[in-house]
């Protein structure tokens, strides 16, 4: 039974009435054999260890290598500092004392959680480690690298009863349907950041963390626009993930339903899109002294909005031979008025085993006609 005190809407002190004993060694051993049947119906393993003695070593190492055999994903919620027990599993979310305790390392900023959870993956075998940091949010590293830092995202806490809960949910949910682990991370995230805003062991509905996502969204496009070198250094951390990179190119002067669809279908046949964006003196050069009709900044900041663009790079050249040949996208889309051979690029994705996709035409929009049309 757990007590709590709350003075006024704030948490004080938690009382626990509960054994702590082992399990049997039989009750044990039909836990494991149950556990182990229950995989080919699962897609991923969460562990969540309360230190209340069902989570043995033996168990939770019975379990893990089940869950590798079948080539399902395991995440471990820790307690204590033996973090040998959740050798080989694939995610653990230690919170700072956790992982000071378990590496004897400080934390206290970001270099030292970074250095902590990089000896936890080397030590045990791990993915990845997510530092639950209360104030400081969290911090994503992986095995090959890789770090990712998520702000927090309460503006006002009020109970942190089943904080850690929700962030274990909420990354096997989205981990379930997303091979992302920053994204599913983030989704953790927001998810913590709403239940520590209300009173109580709140839950974290699908519709508050739509909500939360489409504020952030907002706010975040125009950290899509970046500069050729930051998008190589960004690519480079989705190709060591193997995720598969689209590039489209074009003026989008005025965006009109044949670009959304286009792009629509761009990202439908890659992970992430970039799209290569004509800057104000090349659309002049290519459409006439009267274009564009709007700004690169402002025509970059409307893709930025979609969806389903990831990134938006502008190029001063012409044509965006040299953006294409930087980047080397795996996928490499234009409408279906070029032929393949027509595409600038295409000879170059294709050397390297890049492929060609011809997106499929909305008849009856264009930039130049609407221009014309406003013009009469």
């Amino acid at each position: 039974i757990k007590t709590r005190y709350l003075a006024g809407n704030q948490q004080i002190l938690r009382a626990d009435q509960e054994s702590t004993e082992a399990l049997a060694p039989e009750l044990a051993d039909t836990l494991l054999s149950e556990a182990r049947r229950a995989l080919k119906d699962s897609d991923l393993v969460v562990l969540s260890d309360y230190g209340k003695g069902v989570l043995s070593s033996d168990l939770i190492q019975g379990v893990i290598e089940g869950a590798r055999e079948a080539g399902k994903p395991v995440i471990v919620d820790p307690k204590g500092h033996d973090y040998a027990r959740y050798q080989g599993a694939d995610l653990i979310t230690p919170n700072l004392t956790e992982l000071e305790g378990a590496t004897h390392l400080p934390v206290t900023n970001d270099d030292e959680v970074i250095a902590a959870a990089q000896k936890l993956i080397e030590d045990h075998d791990l993915s990845a480690v997510l530092a639950t940091r209360s104030k400081d949010g969290m911090t994503l590293v992986a095995k090959d690298g890789e770090v990712t830092h998520l702000a927090a995202e309460a503006r006002e806490v009020f109970d942190v009863s089943g904080a850690g809960d929700t962030v274990v949910a909420t990354l096997g949910a989205a981990m379930c349907v997303e091979k992302d682990l920053a994204r599913a991370a983030k989704l953790a995230n927001i998810a913590a950041g709403i239940v520590v805003g209300k009173v109580g062991t709140a839950v974290a509905y699908a519709k508050d963390v739509i909500v939360e996502l489409h504020h952030q969204e907002i706010s975040s496009a125009e950290a899509k626009v970046l500069t050729l070198e930051q998008a190589l250094d960004q690519v480079g951390l989705w190709r060591r993930r193997k995720i598969q990179v689209g590039f489209t190119n074009g003026c989008f002067d005025l965006l009109h339903p044949g670009h959304v669809s286009l792009l629509a279908q761009a990202k439908d046949g890659c992970n992430r899109l970039i799209v290569g964006l004509n800057s104000d003196a090349s659309v002049t050069r290519l459409k006439g002294e009267d274009r564009p009709i709007q700004s690169e900044a402002s025509r970059a900041a409307v893709l930025a909005s979609l969806a389903s663009v990831d990134m938006v790079v502008i190029f001063s050249e012409d044509t965006p031979i040299e953006l294409i040949k930087a980047i080397q996208p795996d996928v490499l889309v234009k409408g279906a008025d070029y032929s393949v051979d027509e595409v600038v690029g295409s000879d170059v994705v294709q050397s390297y085993g890049g492929r060609i996709l011809l997106a499929d035409l909305e008849d009856g929009h264009s930039t130049t006609a609407t221009i014309k049309r406003m013009a009469q």
